[in-house]
C-alpha cells in the first residue's frame, strides 16, 4: 500500500502544524482533525491511507477513537499510528490493544514520522 493521504488527529495547533509540514513535504496530501469525533467524521468520509492520532484529547480520546475507527468496516483497515506525549509501556500495550500499528512518543523527530509513512 501506497500512502497518499494522511489524517492528522491532535488537540494541539502547534502539534497538527508540525506533523501537516513533515507529512506535506515528505509529498502526501494531509487532512486534520482536532478531535476524535472530527476524526472519526473524515476517516468515513474521506478514507485517508494513514492517520496519525494523539492520544490526550478532551470528548473522546486516542484509544476511543483507535477503537471506533476499528469497529467500522469501512474503516478498520486504515493503518492508525499513535504520536503521543504518553510514554509508559502500558499506554503503547493498550494503544496496540485497541488496533494501533505504530507508536510515536512526543517530542519526536521528523524521521520517525517518515518511517511510518513509508511503512505503510
Amino acid at each position: 500500500m501506497s500512502v497518499n493521504t494522511v489524517l492528522i488527529v491532535d488537540d494541539s495547533a502547534t502539534d497538527r502544524i508540525n506533523l501537516e509540514l513533515i507529512v506535506n513535504n515528505a509529498g502526501c496530501r494531509t487532512l486534520v482533525a482536532d478531535s476524535g469525533k472530527r476524526a472519526l467524521e473524515i476517516a468515513g468520509s474521506s478514507r485517508p491511507d494513514l492517520i496519525f492520532l494523539d492520544i490526550m484529547m478532551d470528548e473522546m480520546d486516542g484509544f476511543q477513537t483507535c477503537r471506533s475507527l476499528h469497529r467500522e468496516e469501512h474503516t478498520r483497515d486504515i493503518p492508525v499510528v499513535m504520536v503521543t506525549g504518553k510514554s509508559q509501556k502500558a499506554d503503547k500495550v493498550w494503544a496496540m490493544q485497541q488496533g494501533a500499528r505504530g507508536y510515536i512518543t512526543k517530542p519526536y523527530v521528523k524521521e520517525q514520522i517518515l518511517e511510518q509513512i513509508q511503512r505503510f
